[in-house]
């Protein structure tokens, strides 16, 4: 049946193997040389496919961080701008309404006054 013994080691016949006693897939030179060909396409193609995907998913990426950061920064001012607000309102009731200066990002921003038509 094509086993045989020697020893503990074992050998097997290619057909027990499941393969055929007819040689294996050969390639001439010039049928190594278009499939090389191919391949270099394929990868090129799948290399282009890939940074387009890559640069779509690193866009978003981008985009998520930008405005996260953006929705962060207006969070933390929440309070001066609360803050800005109360003290506009406190002077409006007690009848002053000159300008009022706050805070927002760093920067200070004036908030005009009002003059009363009389």
């Amino acid at each position: 049946l094509g086993i045989t013994h020697s020893g503990h080691a074992t050998t097997y016949s290619r057909r027990m193997l499941g393969f055929s006693s007819s040689p294996l897939l050969a390639l001439s030179l010039d049928s190594a040389k278009q499939l090389a060909i191919v391949l270099v396409i394929a990868f090129v193609v799948l290399t282009i496919v890939s940074a387009m995907i890559i640069k779509k998913i690193t866009t978003k990426i981008i985009m998520v961080v930008l405005f996260g950061g953006f929705a962060l920064g207006v969070w933390t001012q929440r309070t001066n701008l609360q803050s800005c607000a109360d003290t506009v309102r406190a002077k409006a009731d007690v009848g002053d309404l000159s300008a009022t200066n706050c805070t927002f990002f760093g920067a200070d921003v004036e908030i005009p006054g009002v003059s009363l038509p009389g």
